[in-house]
């Protein structure tokens, strides 16, 4: 048998104990460590009477960008401040998003992945009604009747935080630096109706593991969100993941062509949704299938460049 010594067993809960300190908390549970180095698991309280709900800014919030920890840079656990809008990891002590409450005295925090509100440092859930507006902000939500009534005019027309009137589905997608190619071949899924029924439907693709999938449907959704806080939307965090998938072949700040976008694009989202070349094998081949018309113009908008024909298959 063998002999473990006592300074073995020692450094052994020394790094037991830290990766305890370090650990943050998982959606609605806190994690506070007492002196046997053991973690026990407390549910939050709730409460209706936030003192801090005045200090909420919709003004700040912005939820269109990777969900990442502004200090740690890690995906984990996310919070984002109601307040200034930065995003931070955990709730526990001694992480991010309790650190931040302590030291910039914002207290109201979201959790990005389950949407429930909490109150830092104290550590308590807001439950409050008048907080529903940011969720549908966060993840918009579409129900059958909702789709149903998209294309029947007129359109009906909605008002960002400032007033300003826009028409869901008609809204501007922020250019990153040269990824307007990618922007003009979104808009165009966006407004194909069998394609945008299915993902402003997340049911439909629940199961899927593709990230890549994942932040399309969302974007579908906040494109058509009749309660966006802006009427303009930003593609980042979709970005992000196709730099990732094509090996940096479309990437925020390079230009590209369109139409070998599109073709890579929709051959991707088919074999995520485990697509095969059965006839209907995905609501990719429900929608496209054939050749696409392509006009390419000069400076003076003449279309007499020349016209193209490009095959797009769907494996």
């Amino acid at each position: 048998m063998k002999r473990v010594s006592t300074e073995e067993i020692d450094s052994d809960r020394k790094v037991k104990k830290l990766k305890i300190e370090a650990n943050t908390d998982l959606d609605e549970k806190d994690s506070e460590e007492n002196s046997n180095s053991k973690t026990d698991v407390v549910k939050a309280k709730q409460r209706e009477d936030c003192p801090y709900l005045d200090t909420v800014d919709r003004h700040l919030l912005d939820f269109d960008f990777e969900k990442v920890c502004s200090v740690s840079l890690s995906a984990t656990n996310v919070y984002a401040c109601l307040v200034c809008g930065k995003y931070f990891q955990g709730r526990g002590r001694n992480s991010h998003a309790y650190l931040h409450s302590l030291h910039q005295n914002h207290h109201v925090f979201v959790n990005l992945q389950s949407e429930k509100v909490y109150c830092l440092p104290d550590g308590y859930e807001v439950i409050d009604a008048s907080l529903s507006d940011i969720m549908r902000v966060l993840n918009p939500r579409f129900t059958a009747s909702m789709i149903s009534k998209l294309d029947i005019p007129p359109a009906l027309t909605s008002r960002t935080l400032d007033g300003k009137e826009y028409i869901p589905g008609v809204i501007g997608l922020n250019n990153l630096k040269y990824n307007d190619f990618i922007n003009a071949v979104i808009q165009s899924l966006a407004h194909t109706s069998t394609l945008r029924d299915f993902f402003l439907l997340p049911s439909n693709y629940g199961k899927c593991k593709s990230e890549l999938v994942q932040r399309f449907g969302l974007l579908i959704r906040k494109i058509w969100n009749p309660h966006n806080f802006k009427s303009q939307v930003s593609p980042h965090e979709l970005m992000q993941e196709i730099a990732i998938r094509s090996l940096k072949k479309f990437k925020i700040g390079s230009r590209g062509d369109p139409m070998e976008f599109l073709s890579w694009f929709l051959n991707t989202l088919h074999s995520d949704l485990r697509g095969s070349k059965k006839s209907n094998a995905s609501v990719i081949h429900q929608c496209f299938r054939g050749v696409a018309r392509v006009f390419t113009t000069k400076d003076g908008g003449n279309y007499d460049l020349h016209t193209l024909f490009r095959k797009i298959v769907t494996q």
